[in-house]
């Protein structure tokens, strides 16, 4: 009887896995969404929150903004040259996968039609060239261009 009791729990996780693993079928790009939710919990929601909506100062908010910046020139390369993302220690196809997730999950409502998801290759050559000093002057600039977009 105790050994029924003890594989509950086992069969619950498995079953809870399994829905997890259902679901990333639905985001493009992501092989695995629950490695992309613990590699955003562990290198990016320290500064940008586990709800994504950041501080307005040093660690912008992606909740219902970062993809956004896929509807303007420059604004796709931009996602994997900041910082944060250009210079996690995740190896490239992890970190695609990590902001693939990332979009689909903060800011679904803005993903514009035709939307490709990074790969590996793509954040690999992005993230060769790090945004660093100005990093700030270049988000404000894509940012301004969000509203001149006719997606909204």
């Amino acid at each position: 009887m105790q050994a029924r009791w003890l594989a509950l729990p086992l069969g619950i996780a498995v079953l809870a896995a399994a829905a997890a693993r259902a679901d990333e079928q639905a985001i493009p790009g992501v092989t695995d969404a629950v490695q992309a939710r613990t590699d955003y919990q562990l290198k990016c929601q320290g500064c940008h929150r586990p709800d994504g909506s950041g501080d307005n100062h040093s660690n912008p908010p992606m909740r219902g903004v970062v993809a956004q910046f896929l509807t303007v020139p420059g604004g796709r390369e931009f996602i994997g040259r900041v910082p944060g993302v250009a210079t996690v220690n995740l190896p490239d196809d992890r970190l695609a996968n990590l902001v693939n997730w990332t979009i689909a999950r903060f800011d679904a409502a803005h993903v514009p039609q035709g939307f490709r998801p990074y790969t590996a290759e793509e954040i690999g050559r992005l993230r060769k060239n790090p945004l660093r000093l100005e990093r700030a002057a270049m988000r404000a600039q894509l940012v301004a261009g969000f509203a001149k977009t006719p997606s909204d």
